[in-house]
């Protein structure tokens, strides 16, 4: 993958997603990680991506009109820079986005965000499909803990893991930052 072409994807990196009621998380560093990436990437002209999510659930933590809704200060998308809204886990569905990077040649994309399981796995599972070289930066990702299908409380390092494996190889490649930087040249600082 040559990332110098690729499109950064920060998916759903909003204000609601720190509310306590989503209980504990993974990776507590994933913010900085991605702002990392997107200083990199804004220094390099490279293109980014935004994505919001916008529930139709006026009880969710993203419901529309709230604070929630909102950007993370530290991740606000510039006025240049794309942003999408959808309404689905998928950020590809009806929102423009698949359009927006053919007609800009971009075939490859790196994505970033939350939740691991949920809006990270299910767009990288659609990038792959629709042909786009995928990355998944393990480290800027997080979610939360969660019970299984079979009742068994899991935690958010567990839920995360099953999350990369599923992409691994079958649909991304899964890295770090430090490795997905070290690629392009550049080090974590």
């Amino acid at each position: 993958m040559n990332n110098r072409s690729a499109a950064l994807l920060i998916i759903d990196q909003q204000q609601g997603i720190h509310s306590p009621a989503l209980g504990p998380r993974n990776h507590p560093e994933a913010e900085q990680r991605i702002a990392a990436l997107l200083a990199i990437w804004r220094k390099q002209g490279w293109p980014i991506v935004h994505v919001r999510h916008i529930s139709r659930n006026p009880q969710s933590v993203f419901a529309p009109g709230q604070p929630g809704a909102e950007f993370q200060p530290l991740l606000s998308p510039l006025p240049q820079e794309m942003v999408f809204e959808k309404n689905v886990t998928d950020a590809f569905i009806h929102s423009g986005l698949e359009r927006w990077l053919h007609a800009r040649a971009i075939n490859q994309v790196v994505i970033t965000g939350v939740a691991s399981e949920n809006s990270v796995e299910a767009t990288a599972r659609t990038a792959s499909n629709l042909g786009f070289a995928t990355c998944v930066v393990e480290d800027a990702c997080y979610t939360f803990a969660k019970t299984d299908f079979y009742g068994t409380p899991r935690s958010a390092k567990e839920v995360h893991a099953m999350a990369m494996s599923n992409l691994q190889q079958e649909y991304a490649e899964v890295m770090t930052t430090a490795q997905l930087l070290s690629g392009l040249g550049f080090t974590l600082s």
